[in-house]
């Protein structure tokens, strides 16, 4: 979280802050949920977004047991 919060601070935020709180939400949502989860690469993921990671950790995940 605090790296999240580090390349929220310094990547995203303007310098001078937001007009409105309705626009900080906005574009910090958009940032958070578009950007750093769908596009941003991780180094802690082999380069991967978030997102692409899940996916590829999903598509390679086995059962342990089958429920009959």
């Amino acid at each position: 979280m605090e790296r999240f919060f580090r390349s929220l601070k310094t990547e995203w935020v303007p310098e001078v802050g937001y007009s409105s709180f309705v626009q900080a939400e906005r574009e910090i949502l958009d940032c958070m949920l578009g950007y750093y989860s769908q596009l941003r690469p991780h180094h802690h993921n082999g380069g991967l977004a978030p997102n692409e990671a899940e996916r590829n950790y999903w598509l390679g995940y086995n059962d342990v047991a089958k429920i009959s």
